[in-house]
């Protein structure tokens, strides 16, 4: 009995029907364009190629012409976090757009650095590379770059700038935030902010300034908190504003877990949202903005457009360096 694996058409097959050496057939499945085929050689090729059925043996063809079709994707704990895995899928999306394949490595935070888990891409001949973080964050990548492919940076850039990034535009999302709450009719708008060595807690402070010098509005820095991304520090900041002699009437948590804290506080003080204190937050957490009473409208980080973004720059073979900012969009729901 012939098994399917001895049936296939082989080059041989291919190089027979087209009436053409077996390395003419080689030369144009392998896409070889140094070697003067003519083009009607070609066309009785790939017509062969079609009638027979023939496959191209796609792991010796990449190592042949050193185009795999492979990109590699190096993430640091994103493969199992619920919100930042669209960055995965945004990638996958894209790959599949170009006739990629993505292989998906995650060191889950531990063990070798990104730059060792690249390595291990580079053996399996990916023409190019992603590195993406979990937060938006600044990464010291030490050693030679030289060795690596063309490489993008995703949801974080590097302290020297060597390789391209894209990342969200945090103080673009701050300002959406804040002028949100400032068009709702308020004019003491509070910000419960992140640690300040974080960049997302950097641009949404900016944001939030600007928001405000854009609306005329005078910028009261005691209405800035800052907390440490927790629910519990989202609460006693929240306390700390309402607490004011002129307490505001609005608060941009600058992320969700901090403003269901401060859901939290209203909730005891028996004060409503969005009726006597309105809410907006950051990253639209969906396990929890959506699931609020009333639901929180908030600002969505682009994880699935970075994870796009970055396969689109790899193969467009566009990864100068230099830092992209894609814009953070508001998801609005019932809490302004």
């Amino acid at each position: 009995m012939t098994s399917d694996r001895s049936a296939r058409p082989s080059q041989r097959d291919v190089a027979r029907l087209a009436g053409v050496s077996r390395t003419t057939v080689s030369f144009v499945v392998n896409e070889v364009t140094d070697v003067a085929i003519p083009e009607a050689t070609r066309a009785k090729v790939w017509a062969a190629v079609a009638q027979l059925g023939f496959r191209p043996n796609e792991l010796a063809r990449g190592l042949r012409s050193r185009r795999s079709g492979v990109l590699g994707l190096v993430t640091d704990a994103i493969a199992t976090t619920p919100y930042a895995v669209g960055i995965i899928s945004g990638a996958q999306e894209a790959a599949t757009r170009h006739g990629r394949t993505l292989l998906i490595v995650d060191t889950d935070g531990v063990g070798e650095s990104m730059l060792d888990t690249a390595a291990t891409m580079i053996r399996w001949q990916a023409e190019g590379l992603l590195l993406a973080t979990d937060h938006h964050r600044e990464l010291t990548l030490d050693g030679d770059l030289g060795g690596l492919p063309p490489t993008v940076l995703v949801n974080c850039a590097d302290a020297q700038r060597r390789l391209p990034a894209v990342v969200p535009d945090e103080r673009q999302g701050g300002r959406l935030a804040t002028a949100t709450l400032i068009e709702a009719g308020h004019r003491r708008v509070g910000l419960v902010n992140g640690p300040p060595d974080y960049p997302a807690s950097a641009g949404r402070l900016a944001g939030w300034r600007d928001a405000h010098a854009a609306a005329g509005l005078t910028v009261d820095e005691r209405l800035v908190r800052v907390g440490d991304w927790w629910q519990e520090s989202g609460y006693a900041r929240a306390a700390d504003l309402l607490d004011l002699p002129d307490p505001p009437t609005a608060l941009f948590c600058a992320n969700d877990w901090m403003a269901m804290g401060a859901y939290d506080l209203l909730r005891e003080r028996g004060l409503r949202v969005p009726d006597d204190v309105a809410v907006i937050g950051f990253d639209n957490r969906e396990e929890i903005a959506a699931h609020l009473r009333p639901a929180l409208s908030t600002v969505a980080l682009p994880y699935r457009e970075m994870g796009r973004y970055a396969v689109d720059r790899l193969v467009a073979g566009d990864p100068a360096p230099g830092v992209t900012a894609l814009a953070c969009p508001l998801v609005p729901r019932a809490s302004v």
